[in-house]
């Protein structure tokens, strides 16, 4: 187990660094340029070279033929030095650490990730389970056209469906923000985390308001993933049920609850609890659509801004960032395979 765990994580080297590759190429492939976004269309040349030689925009990208600086000054040699100390660059926009917003941003995504999946694996496996022991009737018939639903309605339309029904025709759910903000002006966040922090500090208010706040815009983000989980359960646990120890075991006489909840859920799992990491890693990697209609400071809004500013930095730490979670996220999937399944063993 050791071994297959340090293999695993040398593994995520290699992997972060053509993610750093594509992003910082694709990023240069973009029309723009970050310092006349600065500056303005009405910049003149000498105050526009000044700053691109500030940023460092005008050195090669990856290998200087001028013999102007040396062979190692270049953009992406500075880059990958500054990466492998742990160095994600400063904004060009903001001019602040990555390392900094990205701490400050994340915190947003994780409270309505986490929130979207509880309610995306709650529901999911429900109906999945419904839908697998109905196989054929209308429970059936209807989960399965409500996950097709699920997946082919766009999210950011559904949301701003959400926005005009909930929040501006009925007033029940708030449009956008965390909390209110008359709770937030004087609250001091320890986790950054809303729910949690309110609960530590002795704020039951903030914890119910943040989670007044969470409903639509979880609700919303759960509607993909919750299709997914659904079919996936029911597919796994109609395969499980035909096996013969689930026959043996309704011939001894167990009650249908006991059979499907201790012998065949655990058995179709496997297959769920992929799909369950998969769409962890998806959410946490950067709500784009999501966050962007509802406003939400997560780790999405602040790639949206980074990509539209041309800001390198951002955009180059956000995404290995989301590269780095994504792979430790299936890392752990993998591993809790073992305690699903004891029979499974890596070497």
């Amino acid at each position: 187990m050791a071994q297959y765990i340090v293999r695993r994580l040398l593994g995520i080297v290699p992997v972060i660094f053509g993610i750093s590759l594509f992003a910082f190429l694709l990023l240069r492939l973009i029309p723009g340029d970050p310092a006349l976004l600065i500056l303005g269309e009405k910049a003149t040349p000498t105050q526009w070279q000044a700053l691109r030689e500030q940023l460092g925009l005008n050195r090669a990208l990856f290998v200087d033929l001028s013999g102007k600086r040396p062979f190692y000054d270049t953009q992406y040699i500075t880059f990958m030095g500054d990466l492998l100390h742990g160095n994600l660059g400063d904004s060009i926009v903001h001019k602040r650490p990555v390392f900094t917003e990205l701490r400050e941003r994340f915190p947003a995504t994780v409270e309505l990730a986490l929130t979207a999946l509880l309610i995306a694996v709650t529901l999911g496996m429900t109906l999945g389970i419904l839908a697998a022991i109905r196989r054929g009737s209308l429970v059936d018939t209807g989960m399965l056209l409500l996950a097709l639903l699920g997946v082919s309605i766009p999210v950011f339309w559904l949301g701003l469906m959400f926005q005009y029904l909930f929040a501006v025709n009925w007033h029940i759910l708030p449009i956008s923000l965390r909390v209110d903000s008359h709770l937030s002006r004087n609250f001091q966040l320890f986790t950054g985390l809303y729910t949690l922090d309110g609960l530590l500090r002795g704020r039951p208010d903030i914890t119910l308001n943040a989670l007044y706040h969470l409903i639509m815009p979880a609700s919303v983000l759960a509607t993909v993933p919750l299709a997914i989980i659904a079919r996936m359960t029911r597919s796994a646990l109609l395969e499980v049920l035909g096996q013969d120890y689930i026959r043996t075991a309704q011939a001894k006489g167990l009650r249908g609850r006991t059979v499907i909840l201790r012998h065949a859920l655990r058995n179709a799992l496997l297959p769920v609890v992929t799909i369950v990491g998969l769409q962890l890693g998806l959410l946490l990697s950067g709500t784009i659509l999501t966050e962007t209609v509802f406003a939400w400071p997560g780790i999405g809004t602040w790639l949206l801004e980074g990509i539209q500013g041309r800001d390198y930095p951002v955009v180059q730490g956000g995404v290995i960032f989301v590269a780095l979670v994504f792979v430790l996220v299936n890392t752990l999937v993998d591993l809790l395979y073992v305690f699903l399944d004891p029979r499974i063993q890596y070497r």
